[in-house]
């Protein structure tokens, strides 16, 4: 399967993805002021602004996320004003489903807000990004599990119109090599699609195990983008 296209589905969306989630499919999730959106504070940690932001634009959203908050800002063009303080970048190469198979396996097992403390303790030991206490509310986790102990997991993050992103790919380190991280990310496909939807994800450039596995699966490059985390400075 190659080319995969879903109604709605433009690669433009994906150069400001947490803007357009956040004025899109995750309007429900966001908080908002004038331009400035960003997700809910127990959801996830970014923040969007349309593109070529405004002085007025940047003013809003400090006052939106208050004085010290740390932000994360996506985008292919991303810079944040002098006055904000860069605490990292995060340099990251965005991928798109081309030809994934999608398949449901029936040791992958959806997973809810009662498994948050499991997740929340895997997420820890492996690092794979943020995960907050309602971070499980951007839906579509899966997980697998060994004599009751959660091992592997992945989900969904950013929606922006036409897209959802794979999140959260993570593996038990006592786990590792078994190919469990190719049967959730799989599932997470196969969920998506169902929707109507194409799957997209992020990876740190320097990541090569990891870009690896997401090419060996049908994911191909599509462009690079930067995670900056700010900190809001004081009025």
């Amino acid at each position: 399967m190659t080319n995969i296209t879903t109604p709605n589905s433009s690669l433009a969306v994906l150069d400001n993805p947490v803007w357009t989630a956040l004025t899109g499919p995750h309007a429900r999730l966001a908080d908002e002021l004038g331009a400035a959106r960003r997700y809910r504070v127990d959801v996830a940690p970014f923040a969007g602004l349309p593109d070529a932001p405004s002085a007025r634009d940047w003013t809003a959203l400090a006052r939106l996320a208050g004085a010290h908050a740390d932000l994360a800002i996506a985008g292919t063009r991303v810079s944040a004003p002098t006055s904000w303080p860069v605490v990292s970048t995060i340099h990251a190469a965005q991928y798109i489903d081309a030809a994934v198979e999608p398949r449901d396996d029936e040791s992958v097992v959806t997973l809810g807000i009662g498994d948050v403390p499991e997740m929340t303790d895997l997420v820890a030991r492996t690092k794979p990004g943020p995960f907050l206490p309602r971070t499980v509310d951007l839906g579509g986790y899966v997980g697998i599990r060994d004599r009751g102990r959660l091992i592997a997991m992945a989900g969904h993050r950013m929606h922006p119109p036409g897209w959802i992103e794979v999140s959260a790919v993570c593996t038990d380190p006592d786990y590792r090599g078994r190919g469990l991280a190719t049967q959730v990310v799989r599932a997470v496909v196969a969920d998506i699609r169902r929707r109507s939807q194409r799957a997209f994800l992020h990876v740190e450039r320097s990541n090569r195990n990891a870009i690896d596995l997401y090419m060996r699966l049908g994911f191909v490059f599509h462009q690079n983008i930067s995670f900056l985390l700010v900190s809001v400075p004081a009025a």
